[in-house]
């Protein structure tokens, strides 16, 4: 059985991109992270000590949405996934980032990736 906590429509501004107007002006991002981790013991115990406090792992995310400078939103997932699964008995995260408002002429849509990785050894 797998467990698994969700982080919904986390907004976070920053600065990622590959255009120079995304790196100076910035942009909102929008996460949602799925992220595996056993329950059984906090739903026995009913505390927080243990089970993955979400409230630090959405400032992680709004932290390295806010400080990173990289060229491409795949490698924000991936820096935010691995970051994720550096929590102990983190197993598996599955992650979506989407730019809202992406700086592409005539588009008014949004654009994002979908990462899925995991700490899992087969």
């Amino acid at each position: 059985m797998v467990d698994i906590i969700e982080i919904s429509n986390l907004r976070c501004y920053g600065y990622v991109g590959y255009f120079p107007e995304e790196k100076v002006l910035g942009q909102w991002f929008e996460v949602n992270a799925r992220i595996s981790y056993d329950l059984a013991r906090a739903g026995q115990t009913d505390q927080l000590t243990d089970t993955l406090n979400y409230a630090e792992v959405i400032e992680l995310i709004k932290q390295k949405i806010a400080k990173s400078q990289f060229d491409l939103i795949e490698r924000l997932a991936q820096v935010i996934a691995q970051d994720i699964l550096e929590i102990p008995l983190v197993t598996e995260v599955k992650l979506k980032l989407t730019k809202l408002t992406p700086p592409i002429a005539d588009f008014s849509g949004q654009v994002s990736v979908e990462i899925a990785r995991s700490n899992i050894r087969i």
